[in-house]
């Protein structure tokens, strides 16, 4: 073998060292991920249904939870099978009988590098969080 031929495949290797991640302990854990998004917010009474034109914005908690909406309000959505969801998944809702995005729908996960179906959950109620407002100073 020449020499060329070797250092090619020990390059390659050399950069793919380079791409790797830092650290596990670098990226927080999926509770620490939802204390955070829920941080400074107040949990409500649950509803059945949220309209998902307000509530567009959609953060996925890996093995967790869904995040629905951003601003002011937020609702927690924590399947029942939330060990599925995967934050790199595509969700693909499909509404049943209204406009509203309800606990008896089911959110079907798609890989977002193939394109295939991974699987499904079913909502449950929606929590909302709120973020208490703070009293104006005089």
């Amino acid at each position: 073998m020449t020499k060329a031929f070797l250092t090619l495949p020990l390059l390659a290797l050399a950069a793919a060292g380079l791409a790797l991640p830092g650290p596990a302990s670098a990226r927080p854990t999926p509770e620490q991920q939802l204390a955070k998004a829920l941080e400074g917010r107040v949990a409500g009474k649950p509803v059945d249904c949220i309209d998902p034109r307000v509530n567009s914005s959609t953060q996925v908690i890996d093995h967790t939870a869904i995040i629905y909406g951003s601003g002011r309000t937020i609702y927690l959505q924590q399947p029942r099978d939330a060990r599925a969801l995967n934050s790199d998944d595509i969700l693909v809702t499909t509404l049943t009988g209204s406009n509203q995005l309800c606990s008896i729908d089911v959110v079907h996960l798609h890989d977002r590098t193939m394109g295939f179906n991974r699987g499904f959950v079913m909502l449950e109620k929606f929590v909302p969080y709120t973020r208490e407002r703070v009293a104006a100073r005089d």
